[in-house]
């Protein structure tokens, strides 16, 4: 079918999914490729969480800047630009010679990735008409479910039988692409009256949180210098510290805190954030695990892997009659739970597990985490108002892929410790099951937030009426 005959509501949301799917694609194949990259570059394997937790700090720092930006110069403006700075820091990754430059151009990708994906959404947001919105939202969850299952599959692919740079390398026609479309059929959409930018508040909160995430991530790291890691730590928290004070003195804060208010948006960003560290590490462990000590090829890692992704979309088609049935506090505590068991069973894999049974673990893990993601998801929004809608989700936003850093840096430092104390340079399976098990328990410790839920929380998103007689009904102060 030719582009032109293609109506609105497929054709806008299939030019956003090249993005989309180019970004999802790109975020899993590099984590079954780490161990090879990590070779070519001489690095340690370890070392490589850089890349990580460099791409989702980016993403974090600069997404509160993307509505905005978004309002003040078009969206189809910010939107082309978000792929071509993706496309040439992919270029860029895929020409690394050193680790320092392959982190460097990370974050270049990171700041593309930042305003492409939520840019993307809004596009469709402003282009479509809202009967259609349902529809059009459906094509655009195509590539994000796609993503990951096909993602560590390739990765593994061309890393096995080709060289690691080429995974780069793909992202070259798909923005190209992305951008001829997005010329020809995005309207550049604008605010006429924009409030101006947070500068203070995006530095404040970006130092605060580079800084902190990053000493984390480099602490024991030859890299750099001993002091490093505590002087960029400290660095964050003053900075943290400054922006607290200051958004509550700015109407237009880049992230409103005062948005903790409301009990389910705090537990879904709070307790939310304890549960993704334990998610985040997954993706660095599990690939690593499976290469280094088990000695898989990257192909063969990554067919294992995508099977966590084959789960997760098969949940999409329960989890709506799951919430509705048993109500969301119930599923986030009982799912919790169970997803952090599943977290502790990698650890649990050795090298003559049956790789069906590491399949069948991840397809359960997978499928559980996908629930909770949609709970979380839709929880978090159950009491903010219209005009509180674009702050909430560039709050949550930020704090998802803070929380996912910071799991990959949490798993790196348990590996370097446990290396460190037997003095040696190798990797063994009792350092991955402890990692496993030592993010398996901050994902615990998420069930806290949702234990303070009201029995009744989300029942306006399932069509049940409130429990009145349930004190915890009230919208208790953000602590």
């Amino acid at each position: 079918m030719p582009f032109r005959a293609m109506p609105q509501q497929v054709l806008i949301p299939l030019i956003v999914a090249c993005a989309l799917f180019m970004e999802q694609v790109d975020s899993t194949v590099i984590s079954t490729s780490l161990p090879a990259i990590a070779a070519d570059l001489h690095e340690d394997p370890v070392a490589l969480k850089l890349a990580l937790t460099s791409y989702l700090l980016s993403l974090a720092v600069f997404i509160p800047a993307s509505g905005w930006a978004a309002d003040r110069y078009g969206a189809r403006t910010v939107f082309r630009s978000a792929i071509v700075i993706f496309t040439v820091g992919s270029v860029l990754c895929g020409l690394s010679t050193s680790l320092v430059d392959f982190v460097l151009y990370r974050i270049i990708q990171g700041m593309g990735g930042a305003m492409m994906v939520p840019v993307g959404r809004l596009v469709i947001l402003r282009s479509v008409p809202k009967s259609q919105l349902v529809s059009a939202l459906a094509w655009l969850t195509i590539p994000a479910l796609l993503g990951p299952v096909f993602g560590p599959p390739i990765g593994g692919f061309i890393t096995t039988y080709f060289d690691w740079r080429l995974i780069f390398f793909i992202n070259v026609p798909i923005g190209v692409l992305g951008v001829y479309l997005a010329t020809r059929f995005i309207e550049n959409v604008r605010e006429e009256d924009v409030p101006p930018l947070d500068l203070k508040g995006l530095v404040l909160s970006g130092v605060g949180l580079a800084g902190l995430v990053f000493g984390f991530a480099v602490l024991g790291q030859a890299l750099v210098p001993a002091w490093v890691a505590p002087a960029a730590a400290g660095i964050g928290v003053v900075a943290l510290v400054f922006y607290r004070r200051h958004a509550r003195r700015t109407p237009h804060a880049v992230l409103d805190l005062r948005l903790l208010r409301h009990a389910t948006f705090r537990a879904g960003v709070v307790g939310g954030s304890f549960f993704r560290v334990g998610i985040g590490a997954i993706p660095f462990l599990l690939p690593l695990m499976l290469q280094l000590s088990f000695g898989l090829t990257p192909f063969a890692s990554g067919l294992l892997t995508f099977a966590a992704s084959a789960g997760a979309m098969a949940m999409k088609f329960t989890a709506a009659p799951l919430l509705r049935r048993l109500g969301y506090r119930n599923v986030l505590i009982v799912n919790a739970l169970m997803c952090t068991g599943f977290i502790a069973v990698n650890g649990l894999f050795t090298p003559q597990t049956p790789h069906l049974a590491i399949i069948g673990a991840l397809l359960a893990g997978g499928f559980l985490r996908s629930l909770q993601f949609t709970a979380l998801n839709a929880l978090s929004y159950a009491e903010v108002e219209a005009q509180e809608m674009s702050r909430a989700t560039s709050f949550a936003s930020v704090a998802q892929q803070v929380s996912l850093s910071c799991g990959v840096a949490l798993a790196g430092f348990v590996l370097e410790t446990l290396r460190a104390e037997r003095g040696e340079t190798s990797l063994t399976q009792g350092d991955f099951a402890a990692a496993f098990i030592v993010v398996s328990l901050v994902s615990l410790m998420s069930v806290i937030y949702f234990l303070r839920l009201p029995k009744d929380a989300g029942a306006e998103l399932t069509g049940r009426k409130p429990d009145l007689a349930d004190p915890r009904s009230e919208v208790s102060p953000a602590p």
